[in-house]
């Protein structure tokens, strides 16, 4: 049990508000209510909460405080501690759930471990709504948020999970989209299948599918927008596919993405179900081939 300071029956509530990813009919019911009676909204960006409060027709009752990338480590202090005395601090961010790729996460954490109490009134996701639309498998899926923006980062991030079976959602700013999309098709495949889901609930809404090959190239004339991408899963090999050579492959895919070889032959054997001897004894049978070879 964390937190040892205050009983949450002394102290104020933290409410995680969701904001419409575009069209602001799709604000939930209760944001307007909240947004009029906390004691504390925290906004990643005060100007568009304001367009927001507008559009609903609702005045803020509290104080209104700026939260954001640049300014969440020193402020959440300060609102750990108004919480402590009993506010209601309201947090929204500029599109969709705060700490989902945005502020919040922080504050969250420094909440739990005061004993204070988080609730949420949930609204739009991108992420979900991309993955409902993409017409991908929806059963299981991960969350992988944005990429590194260096290419070799992103390229090494990409290769960690290139044999993942889930369906994969992704954020990513529209000037890097080609280069990412050029990345996932040399780490995943040209042929596996994604879908690319641009201004979603906004007037250009637009979801192009199809393999990573050929949205890297439709990407490349350029793209603007809000982006998420979502990409098929790896595909299950079968027992035919699990060659020497392949394991080698998997092993070596891990190692780039900066697993040490121990870990990779252990993860890999584990992955397909073979004991980790088989898998050494391949990736030693390559290395020698490979010291032999003229």
């Amino acid at each position: 049990m964390t937190g040892t300071a205050e009983s949450p029956e002394s102290t104020g509530t933290l409410v995680l508000a969701g904001t419409p990813i575009g069209d602001v009919a799709d604000a939930p019911p209760r944001l307007a209510e909240e947004l009029a009676t906390a004691d504390v909204v925290a906004a990643e960006d005060t100007r568009r909460m304001k367009r927001l409060t507008q559009a609903l027709g609702v005045q803020v009752g509290g104080r209104v405080v700026s939260y954001f990338e640049g300014n969440e480590t020193a402020r959440t202090p300060e609102l750990v501690e108004a919480l402590a005395g009993g506010a209601r601090v309201l947090l929204v961010t500029d599109a969709g759930m705060p700490s989902v790729s945005d502020p919040g996460y922080r504050l969250v954490a420094a909440a739990v471990e005061r004993d204070i109490r988080v609730t949420a009134v949930p609204g739009p996701s991108a992420v979900l709504t991309a993955l409902a639309l993409s017409g991908l498998p929806v059963d299981r899926f991960c969350f992988e948020g944005f990429l590194p923006r260096k290419a070799g980062e992103r390229l090494s991030r990409l290769k960690e999970v290139a044999e993942e079976r889930r369906t994969l959602v992704y954020f990513e700013a529209p000037h890097r989209l080609d280069d990412t999309l050029a990345a996932m098709a040399e780490a995943f495949g040209e042929d596996r299948r994604a879908a690319v889901c641009r201004e979603l609930t906004k007037t250009y809404e637009e979801v192009k599918r199809g393999p990573l090959k050929e949205l890297a190239e439709w990407a490349a004339e350029g793209v603007r927008g809000e982006i998420t991408v979502v990409v098929e899963g790896a595909p299950e090999k079968s027992a035919d596919d699990l060659t020497p050579d392949e394991l080698v492959r998997r092993v070596r895919v891990r190692e780039e993405a900066g697993e040490r070889r121990k870990e990779a032959i252990a993860a890999v054997a584990a992955d397909v179900g073979l004991p980790k001897r088989e898998v050494f004894d391949a990736v030693v049978a390559a290395k020698n081939a490979a010291r032999t070879a003229p």
